[in-house]
This record gives structure tokens, sequence and C-alpha cells, in this order.
């Protein structure tokens, strides 16, 4: 099994999000699940964000000029989506910043979701294309929103899950740490039942 690691979070050694997303990939690892892991880091290596330029590498856009500089931006959208199409499990850490996901993930999805590639187009609606694959969003907020009067505001894990249906993607599972804003001691409290969940949600994923 091949896993793609993505990591978002912008405080990088103090971030929870990727303390999760580490411990869900090692326990996968330890499991023997993984034959090969692709790392992205997408603050220490971050993707620009779409324009009608760039976009016109995957999609059709009137008027698009290619250039060396937009050569090399139509490679990597190439590179992040077969990297995507070619892994069998994802992984990613994702803060809450504003009640949605970090700028820098956005800028990632917005370069995996390709016509004829993880979707297509037909006369009933759009069709996902990148079936078979389980995602796993090590999600970490400052706040309470599951299953709180606050769900309402969640435009993080509810637009990865959206997304990635869209692409096809169904089986798309969540740990989380809420509270990270409320105290050192419900913070450590949540990561710790957040890391004591994550044999089980492996367990469930991998049977």
């Amino acid at each position: 099994m091949q896993i793609l690691h993505i990591d978002s979070s912008i405080t990088l050694e103090n971030s929870v999000s990727r303390q999760l997303s580490y411990e869900v990939v090692k326990a996968l690892t330890e499991n023997g699940q993984c034959e090969n892991i692709i790392y992205r880091d997408l603050v220490k290596d971050e993707i620009p964000h779409l324009t009608g330029d760039i976009a016109a590498g995957f999609r059709a856009i009137s008027g698009a000029v290619t250039t060396p500089e937009l050569a090399t931006e139509y490679a990597l959208s190439e590179k992040i989506v077969n990297e995507f199409l070619t892994s069998d499990m994802i992984v990613i850490g994702a803060p809450m910043y504003n009640f949605t996901v970090a700028s820098q993930l956005k800028a990632w999805l917005d370069r995996l979701a390709q016509p004829g590639k993880t979707f297509h187009y037909t006369a009933n609606g759009p069709v996902g294309l990148a079936t078979g694959k389980t995602v796993v969003v090590a999600s970490a907020r400052g706040g309470f929103y599951h299953n709180t009067p606050l769900s309402e505001m969640d435009f993080q894990e509810h637009y990865l899950r959206h997304f990635f249906a869209f692409l096809g993607i169904t089986q798309v599972e969540f740990i989380r740490v809420e509270g990270a804003s409320k105290g050192e001691n419900i913070k450590q409290q949540e990561i710790l039942r957040a890391l004591n969940a994550i044999p089980q949600l492996i367990g469930s994923i991998t049977h």
C-alpha cells in the first residue's frame, strides 16, 4: 500500500495536526500496511495558488498562454495528481483556520480536481474517478465543533468530506483534537484521547 502524507499547519513543530498525522502514518507502518510513503509539507514546500493560466494546464480556458514558468506549474500539477492517484491511503494533517482549511491545503486540493483524471462530467452530472481510496484527516481546531451548536460553522471537515466524495472517495475518516485553544490541560487531554483512538481507526480501515 502506498501512503500519501500531507501536512498543512503553519505552526510547524508546535502543530497538533502534524503530530496526529505523523502518529497515523506511524501506526499504519507498524501495522505492516505501508510499502511506500510520499510526503508533502505544504508549508515548507508551498504550492502556488491556482490562477487561470495555471488551471489551463488541465482545464480548457480560453486565451491562456503557455510560458516556461507555466510549463513548470503544469508539470507540478501533473506530479501532484499522479501522487494522489497512485496512492491507496491519503493521510492529511488539517488544522482549522477561520472555520475552514489552511490556504496551503486548499492550493493542493485545487490541483487535484482535474477533469478527466479525478472526475468527469456526464449527462447526469459529475462522477468521481478516484475510487477505492481511503482518506484519513488528522483534524485540529481551537474550539469545539463536532456535534455541538457550532457545527454549522465547521467549513473544514464538511468541506473535506464533500470534496473527496466529489472525486469518488466515500471513506473519509477523521481523528480530531478540539479545544486546542481552551487551555493546556484541555489541549493535552484532547491529544491523548485522539492518540488513543488511532489504533481502533487503523484496525477498522485495514481489516
